[in-house]
């Protein structure tokens, strides 16, 4: 009776961990992202491109490409991406996956462009001989029809990012779109609130928040990023007068480590240029050396 109840226990407790497990590992796709497919036509170009972003941005955690060398520590552990469970998701999933990120998993949308990730999965599938690529009839040009428009409400502090498209039909509203709204900074962008849809008047109201510090006039470059299904994915940026202002000097405008060769700190180039001597010395004795031990050679020689 006892092992019996142990047997149970034990069975229980395995259950819970391939649940967890499954739940860790499983994408909760929308249907209509499924059935995306990249209008990009996966050749040797793409596949030899997405290789090189592949090793840039995936290979330190997912490892090299059938190799089963990702990193172990993380969990959950990132697939080897050549292996039949990463092979039979759609290009739609493995292009969800990709842009939206989960967990340990960055959003490389705000990394990759659209073009980048799609040669991303095109690397990918070079590891599938059975796959056949559907091209989606999606034209990327439609993204020029597109203008994005943004205000600030001093009232409210809310930004309203306006979306509309010059269709041949007419000035239409790009509805159901996904907004990104992002403060431009010295390195890199920051976030404001969670990306939002576009509402039946394509519109998307952010409430901005009352600290963000501009220039010395108070402007920030807000910079929107934008995915619509039947125009792709859109950057627009513009400048308003809605941050603190700051009359503190630029983090470029002094001498940093960071800064350009004209604004480097003195000592990183004396320590560079005296490196560069010391090298450029070394390899002059080496060759000396060298020649001294050539001639040597043939001295004893005669």
């Amino acid at each position: 009776m006892y092992n019996r109840k142990l047997k149970i226990v034990a069975l229980a407790v395995v259950s819970v961990f391939f649940l967890q497990s499954f739940a860790q590992n499983s994408w909760n796709v929308p249907a209509n992202q499924k059935a995306k497919n990249s209008y990009l036509k996966f050749d040797a170009a793409t596949t030899g491109q997405g290789e090189a972003i592949y090793s840039k941005n995936c290979t330190s955690c997912h490892g090299d490409m059938t190799k089963g060398n990702s990193m172990k520590s993380l969990n959950p552990v990132p697939p080897d991406l050549s292996t039949k469970g990463t092979q039979a998701l759609t290009d739609g999933e493995l292009f969800y996956i990709l842009s939206t990120g989960r967990a340990v998993m960055p959003n490389f949308s705000s990394v990759l462009s659209e073009e980048e990730r799609w040669k991303v999965i095109s690397y990918i599938r070079s590891f599938n001989k059975s796959y056949v690529q559907v091209v989606s009839k999606f034209d990327p040009n439609k993204a020029k029809l597109v203008k994005v428009s943004m205000n600030f409400d001093p009232k409210t502090n809310q930004v309203n990012v306006d979306v509309k498209a010059n269709e041949k039909t007419g000035v239409i509203s790009v509805k159901d779109a996904e907004v990104g709204l992002f403060v431009s900074r010295y390195f890199g962008k920051l976030q404001i609130e969670k990306t939002i849809r576009t509402n039946a008047d394509g519109q998307a109201v952010f409430n901005f928040p009352k600290d963000i510090p501009g220039d010395k006039t108070g402007t920030v470059e807000l910079v929107v990023k934008l995915n619509a299904e039947n125009y792709g994915e859109i950057e627009s940026s513009t400048k308003l007068q809605l941050g603190i202002p700051n009359d503190k000097p630029a983090l470029t405008d002094k001498r940093a480590i960071w800064g350009t060769l004209a604004k480097a700190p003195f000592w990183i180039i004396i320590l560079y240029s005296a490196g560069v001597l010391a090298f450029g010395a070394v390899l002059l004795y080496l060759i000396f050396a060298l020649n001294k031990i050539r001639k040597s050679g043939n001295s004893k020689q005669q």
